[in-house]
């Protein structure tokens, strides 16, 4: 009972705080003076119960030992007798209206609890992927399909990551697609597939808004086709966001990124075309100091831009960062590894947009230069050790890992990551 007490007490105090926009000062109920002064102005306060208010509901549900919760018992369940003159009961359900022993046959004809005997050789199942035995078993055995097995002996959840933009324009989508698709399909538990990254942000791949706009819808049809059930991600980057309110930074980043339009990166979501989207923080650092926004200030501005637009309510949204990554391994300090830890995974988690974050752990350069967060052939780094103590988000942290090119070996390397994280996209060539 005093359980009970607590969870309803607990369940009104959570309701205080966010309801209706409080659009006027005047409003009795606005809480807007408890917001921080650099607050955007669409965000707003409002108490659905002041906190006096709150104070007299607890004591209604506490006073008397409680007598209020106890007399707010159950409801009794609405009940229909079939028995009674002129009620009517459907008696044309599924099933045959007896009670079956578990395990024992659904329909006439069934074994092994529910699976109908084929007769006269006729195929019982037939896999509509489209994707073939033969096409499985040589996916099993490239780089990144023996890499799916040997991950499937730790504990994180795989995804596979490829780029089929090139392919698409080269009209070899179709193509390109099913042989990722049979990667995705040949070992059991891969979450999905991303099918690109820095989507948009390269001008050279599409020339117009309508080329990205068919590429992204052509390519998740045909790997829907081929992946039923199967989670579809993107990576890209949307610099308007950083901006905030300053409308000279959203006018310039509007001309330089023209392809990069909130609006038509939101229809791809609310059209349920990806089930992740990243959006990558590489360009924080740099793009706005123009207008004096740092790192931190742009980062936020983000965050905020995709909350107000409820991306998450149709996709799960994801924050990338390969800054951690040094020429040859990190050089940070214990104090800069931890609010570097404090900044690029915290920060995106605890503003509560980002629902995983994907950090680079190792990636080469176009001069080949070989950049790592942890140490050259997995020796001792002090930044690496600080991002094995972040356990409790490590479902939430992801990385990228190519089996062709690895540090040691694949199976050395993955057993390294699954120390940090809980999710991996293994590149496929």
């Amino acid at each position: 009972m005093r359980l009970r007490q607590l969870f309803v007490i607990g369940l009104a105090l959570s309701l205080l705080g966010i309801g209706v926009p409080a659009w006027s000062e005047d409003d009795p109920r606005s809480c807007n003076d408890l917001l921080s002064d650099d607050t955007p102005a669409y965000v707003v306060c409002r108490w659905m119960a002041t906190p006096e208010e709150a104070a007299d509901i607890a004591n209604f549900w506490l006073q008397n030992d409680g007598e209020h919760m106890v007399e707010a018992g159950p409801m009794d369940p609405i009940t229909i007798d079939c028995t009674q003159p002129g009620n009517e009961c459907p008696t044309d359900s599924e099933g045959d209206g007896e009670a079956h022993d578990s395990g024992s046959p659904d329909v006439p004809g069934a074994e092994d609890g529910g699976t109908p005997e084929c007769r006269n050789g006729e195929e019982c199942y037939v896999d509509g992927s489209g994707i073939t035995p033969e096409q499985k078993a040589a996916a099993k055995q490239t780089p990144a399909g023996q890499a799916a097995q040997t991950v499937s002996q730790t504990n994180m959840r795989v995804w596979i990551d490829a780029e089929l933009a090139d392919d698409y324009k080269a009209g070899k989508l179709a193509e390109a697609a099913k042989k990722v698709a049979a990667l995705a399909a040949a070992q059991p538990g891969i979450v999905g597939v991303r099918f690109t990254s820095k989507l948009g942000a390269d001008a050279q791949t599409f020339a117009t808004p309508e080329e990205l706009d068919a590429f992204v819808t052509e390519a998740t049809t045909t790997l829907r086709g081929l992946l039923p059930g199967k989670k579809l991600a993107a990576h890209t980057v949307v610099p308007l966001f950083g901006c905030g309110s300053n409308d000279a930074c959203k006018t310039e980043m509007t001309k330089k990124y023209p392809l990069l339009d909130p609006e038509r990166i939101g229809a791809w979501l609310a059209k349920g075309l990806v089930d992740q989207l990243a959006l990558d923080n590489g360009h924080l650092a740099t793009e706005y100091a123009t207008w004096k926004i740092d790192a931190a200030e742009a980062q936020r501005n983000q965050w905020i831009q995709v909350r107000a637009r409820a991306w998450d309510a149709y996709a799960q949204i994801a924050a990338e960062d390969a800054t951690f990554a040094a020429a040859g391994s990190a050089q940070l300090n214990e104090e800069q590894a931890a609010q570097a830890i404090t900044d690029r995974v915290a920060a995106p988690l605890q503003d509560d947009a980002a629902e995983t974050v994907t950090l680079w752990t190792r990636w080469q350069d176009g001069q080949g230069q070989v950049n790592r967060v942890y140490g050259e052939q997995w020796a001792a780094n002090t930044t690496w050790d600080q991002l094995k103590k972040l356990g409790t988000v490590r479902p939430r942290l992801a990385t990228v890992y190519d089996p062709a090119n690895p540090e040691v070996d694949v199976a050395t390397d993955l057993k390294n990551l699954s120390e940090v994280f809980g999710q991996i996209y293994l590149h496929a060539a």
